[in-house]
């Protein structure tokens, strides 16, 4: 049964303009360079240069949008402006895909890890439908050379896509033969797999290979989780010799196919947004504008436009108000453009300011201690400006010191207090705790209640909770996996 009813709802709607400036705050300085490349290539009445009045040479009124509109009073920006629903997901902070954020340019060097495997097995004496399975398996590896994927759903994709009949066995038996491919440990199903497929290749009539083998095989899981004392226990081994074969199995490569993707990675050139000078104690702030140039309106195409709407209704074809239509739109889109650029040059300067002004006896020197707990908002209150708006700019932006280049992501951090009620940033803290977990005794790593007590012992208020979040931002792992023989 259908039902009719009516809602009000009170949705935010950005104009065109906003959601091309909200891209244009959001891109670093290198893609701002493609996209105005991209803008002055789209659009004729755009060119590089400084602005010029739009006056002509007898001192005729300058063009605006009044009067082209009071000459075509028919024009209305609604014919050109594709004004459609956008969606939520779309206005909010951190919420654009990939794509929209990264403009990468990926290159190759010699040949793919696939292609490499794939001839391999020109060279393996094999039947028509073991090629094509093989085949139709290495697609199916990723980057690091596992098989990720269920052998059964392997087998079904092959019966509906192309036809074949095949299963799970039939499917191991070749995967055998792709894992007897070069580099050693390629398609694995699992880590374990793949340094057991690398050990077996190796002199297994050698003692210390053949107990690495045997602790892969057997003891993967205490092995992983280093509970070295059960594995000693139960093989009857030292821990001399459990030291040496644990030194082999670190020799194998986990991610055998990473030295193939590693060619096709995206290179990134990393170009600061801000340069930071200090001269003679004085800081000096500017954007960097490498490559980004002056732009202005074509004095060609307002002439034209001006030489249009100078004639009286009657004059006017139908041609001519084609024409008037056009470039007016072009006009109208050249100047959004510039305007966003002058706004997005004026918020990126308000923005580094503020936190150059909030962090400045930090920036003086470059000395970490110095560096007071930070968070958007703070930058927000400053500027006047809206805390997504402090987010953009921080995000993918760079500058560059007298002291190195650095993401303005690092100098925001939240603050804690010390037992005498001075405010630190976490950043302080995490530093503490590396230099700790640097200087430990590898044979008796300190866990996480201990480096809480140290904390408490300099004057850190903390909770081990706390102590357990930064060092898992830091990546690094629990004390248990720390212990070396």
């Amino acid at each position: 049964m259908l039902k009719q009813s009516l809602q009000q709802k009170l949705l935010q709607k950005l104009s065109p303009q906003q959601i091309q400036m909200i891209k244009l705050l959001e891109i670093p300085t290198i893609q701002l360079e493609q996209r105005i490349k991209k803008e002055l290539e789209e659009n004729p009445v755009l060119e590089e240069g400084k602005e010029e009045d739009l006056f002509n040479d007898s001192g005729e009124e300058e063009i605006t949008e009044d009067n082209l509109d009071n000459d075509l009073d028919e024009f209305s920006l609604d014919d050109y402006i594709n004004d459609e629903d956008i969606p939520s997901y779309k206005l909010t902070a951190n919420n654009y895909s990939k794509d929209d954020k990264k403009e990468d340019i990926p290159f190759s060097v010699g040949i793919s890890f696939h292609e490499h495997l794939q001839n391999q097995l020109g060279l393996r004496n094999l039947t028509e439908k073991e090629e094509v399975l093989a085949t139709y398996l290495i697609g199916n590896l990723d980057d690091d050379g596992y098989v990720r994927r269920k052998l059964e759903a392997i087998a079904n994709d092959l019966a509906f896509s192309q036809n074949i009949d095949t299963d799970e066995d039939e499917l191991l038996e070749v995967l055998r033969i792709v894992q007897d491919l070069e580099p050693a440990g390629v398609g694995a199903r699992h880590l374990q797999e793949c340094l057991l497929i690398q050990i077996q290749n190796r002199d297994r009539e050698n003692p210390e290979i053949d107990l690495a083998w045997k602790i892969l095989k057997y003891y993967f899981n205490e092995f992983t989780k280093k509970h070295y004392e059960k594995i000693v226990t139960r093989l009857n081994i030292s821990e001399e010799e459990l030291k040496v074969s644990i030194n082999e199995i670190l020799k194998l490569n986990p991610r055998p196919g990473s030295s193939f993707s590693a060619t096709s990675q995206v290179i990134q050139t990393l170009v600061p947004d801000f340069i930071l000078e200090n001269n003679d104690g004085e800081l000096q702030l500017s954007l960097n504008a490498r490559n980004v140039p002056d732009l202005r309106l074509s004095y060609t195409y307002t002439e034209m436009l001006q030489s249009y709407t100078s004639k009286s209704k009657n004059e006017k074809t139908k041609g001519d108000k084609e024409a008037i239509s056009f470039v007016k739109q072009k006009l109208d889109s050249a100047k959004w453009f510039i305007d966003a650029i002058k706004q997005r040059q004026n918020t990126l300067l308000l923005t580094m300011n503020a936190i150059i002004e909030y962090q400045y006896e930090y920036f003086k020197e470059g000395d970490e201690a110095k560096l007071k707990p930070m968070i958007l908002k703070d930058i927000a209150e400053k500027t006047g400006l809206d805390i997504s708006t402090i987010s953009r700019v921080a995000n993918s932006k760079y500058i560059q010191t007298h002291f190195g280049i650095y993401s303005l992501k690092y100098f925001f951090s939240e603050g804690l207090q010390t037992e005498s009620g001075e405010e630190v940033s976490t950043r302080e803290i995490k530093s503490i705790l590396k230099e700790c977990i640097d200087g430990e005794d590898k044979k008796k790593p300190l866990t996480d209640d201990k480096l809480t007590e140290i904390l408490k012992e300099k004057g850190y208020k903390i909770a081990r909770r706390t102590v357990a979040k930064y060092r898992e931002q830091l990546n690094i792992p629990v004390a248990r996996l720390r212990k070396e023989l």
